[in-house]
């Protein structure tokens, strides 16, 4: 039987008003900056990681992208108009990301842009993409930064995804009043601005004892030193902020060696890679945060999404495929919107957003340029989900 998971918080998401980054590219107030839509198509450029590390997320965002595309150049496009996709691989490779963001901005003229996947790649993205007034919506960075820098709110990037502070906030609780574990131990990716974000939002809401708190770098493969370290401390929850690249070894070798405990973590546990690295039968009493589930539906969209996903591509879809897919329809909303897919009505109109209605939830973009909408906690028992329930802000 699928257990009932409930939380009610307060406050999550802070709508406190906050001035704006300065314009990029010696923009003038009240200057409509930015690429011009010419023609007869509408140039959008998608900067994803295609190969490298994490290659994972940019593929699978790279099908939900461009079965969106399909889909909405198939229906007459926006505004009679058939979207153009220009995709570029950033190797996941922070620096190639910010390369890849001036030249689909400057050379190919894009008037928005879909990607990176990882919150890394977003931030050496951002500058480039913001210099040249052009939109950027990232369908899966994670990290609050982002979005908001000190007290300025970054003025061209949005995102489908929810915030590492809101991950890190829902499991605390649910760890605590779900699983009544009082006493967590943390290993977390110290390496990354999503692993370092999710450990501070973890500790500021969780209610029980921290027993003790290790450290692993993205490329680490033998955890088998902290993981004898922490195994005959008293604790009842590991949460494990970090990729599936490293969770899954991490998984696999706790296992392995007698650690039983649930295991939680974000939505970088969200690739069929954590359960193939972990081998199935070590993936049990493992939870995480997840954007989307098609065991939870959270609009009419997600059947008719699941439906045309399977056809194009013989499977079920995942958290990034949906996330992406939802981002290039939030830039035809707000095209529509605006009457407009200039790279200035575009950011207007995705600023503007609201009761927006994607496959990942129902959503209105806040003042701080963050979707407010659900979010999932999906439960894996030998490597499937058994359970997932819709979890409100």
């Amino acid at each position: 039987m699928k257990k009932k998971f409930v939380f009610l918080f307060a406050g999550l998401v802070l709508l406190s008003a906050c001035s704006a980054a300065p314009k990029g590219g010696g923009a003038t107030e009240g200057s409509a900056g930015g690429n011009k839509q010419e023609g007869d198509t509408i140039k959008i450029g998608m900067n994803m990681e295609l190969s490298g590390a994490v290659a994972a997320y940019g593929t699978a965002e790279k099908e939900g992208i461009e079965l969106a595309v399909e889909q909405i150049n198939a229906d007459g496009g926006i505004d009679g108009k058939k979207i153009d996709l220009i995709s570029k691989d950033n190797k996941s490779d922070n620096n190639e990301a910010g390369t890849v963001a001036t030249n689909l901005t400057t050379n190919s003229k894009v008037v928005a842009l879909i990607g990176p996947a990882t919150s890394g790649a977003v931030k050496s993205a951002l500058p480039n993409a913001t210099k040249a007034e052009v939109p950027l919506i990232t369908p899966s960075g994670t990290d609050d930064a982002i979005t908001k820098q000190g007290n300025n709110v970054q003025e061209y990037a949005f995102r489908s995804c929810f915030q590492d502070s809101f991950q890190g906030k829902i499991l605390a609780k649910y760890a605590h009043e779900n699983l009544k574990a009082d006493k967590a131990i943390i290993l977390g990716d110290n390496s990354s601005d999503y692993g370092i974000g999710l450990t501070k939002a973890f500790k500021d809401e969780y209610k029980g004892e921290i027993v003790a708190e290790e450290n692993f770098t993205e490329g680490d493969k033998d955890f088998q030193a902290v993981l004898t370290k922490i195994k005959d401390k008293d604790f009842n929850v590991l949460y494990i902020p970090g990729y599936y690249t490293e969770a899954g070894l991490i998984i696999k070798q706790a296992r392995e060696m007698g650690i039983d405990t649930p295991i939680v973590g974000a939505d970088g546990f969200g690739d069929a890679k954590l359960v193939e690295t972990a081998g199935a039968n070590n993936v049990s009493n493992v939870f995480y945060t997840g954007h989307f589930s098609t065991k939870a539906p959270a609009t009419d969209k997600v059947e008719p999404f699941i439906k045309a996903f399977r056809e194009k591509y013989d499977k079920e879809p995942s958290s990034f495929n949906a996330l992406a897919y939802d981002a290039v329809y939030m830039v035809k909303q707000a095209i529509e919107d605006e009457g407009s897919a200039d790279s200035s009505a575009i950011k207007k109109g995705l600023e503007n957003l609201k009761d927006f209605k994607g496959v990942t939830g129902e959503m209105t973009i806040d003042k701080e340029h963050n979707p407010e909408k659900s979010a999932v906690v999906l439960g894996l028992t030998d490597g499937k989900e058994t359970s997932a329930e819709t979890v409100n802000p």
